[in-house]
């Protein structure tokens, strides 16, 4: 029998990426799509354009976090396997500005899902996408599944009380819930609001005569990336397991803005020196230090690993601008 996914968050970077693994496993895949979101699906569109595909493995459903009455109604039709939460504010500086949106959509958000799953006959094995923003200010350098949360802004904050449900209803009402604590990750579909896009989408038009420099805050700040590819994949695997359970997804490694705004521009043959501004403007209010995940345990209970250094991800973003704007 086919085996059923639903995601949140489908037309988002993870959920694009998702999606493609889901399908080359043999699944059928239903996603949430909201009515107020933009017609724009570039990350979708190749499977759009596909018709042994979409509408066929692949469907869509308006749907939204702050509607449990339609979400509920979808669940109960499509009755999926598995279920993967992705979608949310997911943007830190933004929740600076939005903190009642962030905390509505990534903290309530979730406690709905959760109590619609709790109604559900047969409940799909869940996967929240939780984030190293629980973490802030960490007490320990690496962060585990067991560092105690010490969010630092709304966004975080959200994610926390997300993250601690999903373990309540796990503990308290049976479910097959994960959280899986995702460090940084970023692609060529990264949202253009986000510094490494930002840097390698400058660093890419600056190739091609269409600006002359780019403006960024703290290029000091350090963050431990990795590819969405490879954490997307860890999101499967930690439903595949026989028992449900936390795992953190990171590289183990810190590299700075500085590293990116190098590495981008390097893959151009440019020298960043003559192009990047600094501005406090882009400054944060507040900037979690050392964040930097050790995931030996999904290394060890999933058999997970990252595949893609750093380096090669700030190529191929770069690249993949250069083609954008070619």
């Amino acid at each position: 029998m086919t085996k059923i996914a639903f995601i949140t968050g489908i037309t988002g970077q993870d959920g694009s990426y998702l999606t493609e693994l889901l399908l080359g496993q043999g699944y059928d895949v239903h996603g949430a799509v909201r009515r107020t979101s933009s017609l724009e699906r570039s990350r979708l569109a190749h499977l759009y354009a596909d018709a042994t595909i979409y509408n066929r493995r692949l469907f869509l459903h308006y749907a939204d976090l702050d509607d449990p009455t339609t979400l509920r109604r979808v669940l109960f039709k499509v009755k999926p396997q598995e279920l993967y939460h992705l979608a949310g504010q997911s943007h830190v500086g933004l929740s600076f500005e939005i903190p009642e949106t962030t905390c509505e959509f990534t903290a309530m958000g979730t406690l709905r899902l959760l109590e619609i799953l709790r109604d559900l006959p047969d409940p799909p094995r869940f996967f929240h996408a939780a984030s190293s923003e629980l973490f802030g200010r960490p007490s320990q350098v690496p962060q585990t599944e067991t560092t105690p949360f010490a969010p630092i802004n709304p966004y975080g904050c959200a994610k926390a009380f997300a993250t601690q449900m999903v373990r309540i209803y796990r503990e308290t009402h049976g479910l097959f819930a994960v959280n899986g604590i995702l460090f940084n990750h970023e692609s060529p579909r990264r949202g253009e609001n986000f510094v490494t896009r930002k840097i390698c989408r400058a660093a890419a038009a600056i190739k091609k005569g269409l600006q002359n420099e780019l403006t960024l805050g703290d290029t000091r700040a350090q963050r431990d990336w990795g590819h969405a590819r490879d954490y997307v994949r860890g999101m499967w695997l930690s439903l595949q397991h026989a028992t449900p359970d936390d795992y953190l997804f990171a590289t183990g490694k810190l590299h700075s803005v500085q590293d990116v705004i190098e590495t981008a521009f390097a893959a151009l043959a440019l020298d960043w020196r003559n192009h990047v501004k600094f501005d406090a403007h882009f400054l944060r209010p507040a900037e979690p230090l050392q964040l930097v995940g050790d995931a030996s345990k999904a290394r060890t209970v999933l058999g997970w690993s990252p595949q893609t250094p750093f380096t090669a991800l700030i190529q191929e973003m770069t690249r993949a601008e250069l083609d954008t704007l070619a």
